[in-house]
């Protein structure tokens, strides 16, 4: 879990949205204006199966958001573009 958020840093660096999978880890990513204290204005939250569908590709974004699955507050909270992750894809 905490590899598959690591590597959402490591693609995605910056600290303009939190990503939140409760209880396993967060992680700031994507370049942009920078939050230093209290709530970050950009945050996207889910549990942990619905992250890891995402990571592989099991599950789109947009479906995710569509289904309620991910809570994703702010106007730059998405990660289109970014998901599945190029190291998880599955058949790869």
């Amino acid at each position: 879990m905490r590899y598959t958020l690591e590597e959402l840093a490591t693609i995605a660096p910056g600290r303009t949205v939190e990503v939140r999978v409760p209880p396993h880890g967060a992680v700031q990513c994507i370049e942009g204006p920078v939050h230093t204290r209290g709530t970050p204005p950009n945050v996207i939250e889910t549990d942990a199966a619905t992250w890891l569908r995402l990571a592989v590709g099991d599950l789109a974004w947009q479906s995710a958001l569509d289904g309620a699955l991910v809570r994703a507050s702010g106007q730059r909270a998405h990660l289109d573009g970014l998901l599945p992750l190029a190291s998880l894809r599955l058949g790869s």
